[in-house]
């Protein structure tokens, strides 16, 4: 199998994981949201240490090789920045109420409101915003295995979790509208499916000029989106679902987890 199939696979298994929220949501008797917590926080571990250790210091180098030492040191602190700066704009694009990172108690029990127009239409616009969101991710998890396989698997990982209560924020509103868990799971997935098409439209937009200075900047800005993610979606979601210090225990198990691989892979 060639790097690149894989990589595109890797996109579209983590894109996919939002149907997994919809499961949780539709046909679980009760989502623990201690253990969701848990699972975002590992997440945010995961990405900050993989980026902040492995990606950006692996971008520096690249640059540094392209563009001399002092430069290339330059243009790696430039894109890690404009990468933090890109996924804080699709944010600010995104008006509050309709942005699926911001948070969102999860509900339940509650029976199905099949003339909720007014839910559909949140959970239609919900699953146009995960849309957005996840293209940025799609080129992460694309880019990282299309150079290192080994490292983007925990990547994946990591964003499959974060997928999770992407796919409730779908769901729940639009099963609640319609009482259709076939149309839940459906605009679930859909939203889901951003990620290989951003792999898809990232590769061919930049494999014709891939080079040491074209996968450096990529990397540095793959490194920034991660952390902002981490940091302004992640950590909150988590501490919203679950106890401060389970999200601070997930934290650092998946940092634990992130190191000890790639130490061993």
């Amino acid at each position: 199998m060639s790097n690149v199939t894989l990589a595109f696979l890797m996109s579209l298994a983590a894109g996919l994981s939002t149907g997994i929220g919809s499961f949780i949501t539709l046909f679980a008797k009760r989502t623990s949201t201690n253990f969701l917590a848990v699972s975002l926080g590992f997440s945010a571990g995961v990405m900050v240490y993989v980026s902040l250790v492995e990606l950006l210091r692996d971008a520096q180098g690249m640059l540094v090789t392209a563009l001399g030492s002092k430069t290339g040191d330059v243009a790696a602190m430039l894109s890690f920045f404009a990468g933090m700066l890109l996924a804080g704009m699709i944010d600010r694009i995104l008006p509050d109420e309709r942005n699926p990172h911001e948070i969102k108690q999860m509900q339940s029990g509650k029976s199905p409101d099949k003339s909720g127009k007014r839910l559909m239409r949140t959970g239609v616009i919900t699953a146009v915003a995960i849309t957005i969101h996840n293209f940025p991710e799609g080129l992460a998890t694309f880019i990282s295995a299309l150079h290192d396989p080994s490292v983007a698997l925990p990547i994946v990982l990591a964003i499959a979790l974060h997928n999770i209560p992407e796919g409730i924020s779908v769901s729940v509103p639009i099963y609640y509208a319609t009482g259709s868990k076939r149309k839940a799971l459906f605009y679930s997935f859909a939203s889901g499916l951003a990620e290989p098409l951003g792999a898809v439209i990232g590769y061919f937009i930049l494999m014709p000029f891939l080079s040491e200075f074209v996968y450096g900047s990529l990397f540095a800005i793959v490194a920034g989106i991660m952390v902002f993610i981490s940091f302004d979606e992640l950590l909150p979601s988590a501490r919203e679902y679950g106890e401060h210090h389970l999200s601070i225990y997930g934290m650092v198990a998946g940092m634990a987890v992130m190191a000890t691989s790639l130490i061993l892979l």
